[in-house]
């Protein structure tokens, strides 16, 4: 059975959903499966439109989904390490 892969970002103006969707390509290429999440937003829409941040286009995680996946492969737009599990 091929891995099922959850992608988890949080991407603000779109560079790390860019960068989700080469993984993406990648697991795919390699036998996997997988599904791009967004973490939920935590700003109010009127300081995200102050910032110019994007929408993203990719459904919110809920935790109930976790247990659908075999691995997790995530990143946010801020600093710090990628992170996976």
């Amino acid at each position: 059975m091929a891995p099922r892969v959850a992608i988890i970002i949080y991407s603000m103006y779109g560079h790390i959903g860019k960068l989700a969707e080469s993984v993406k390509a990648g697991v795919e290429k390699a036998g996997g499966s997988t599904k791009i999440y967004q973490i939920a937003e935590t700003l109010d829409a009127e300081v995200l439109a102050k910032m110019g941040a994007n929408k993203p286009n990719y459904p919110e995680l809920k935790p109930e989904e976790l247990v659908n996946y075999d691995a997790f492969f995530g990143r946010y737009s801020g600093t710090g390490p990628v992170v996976s599990g």
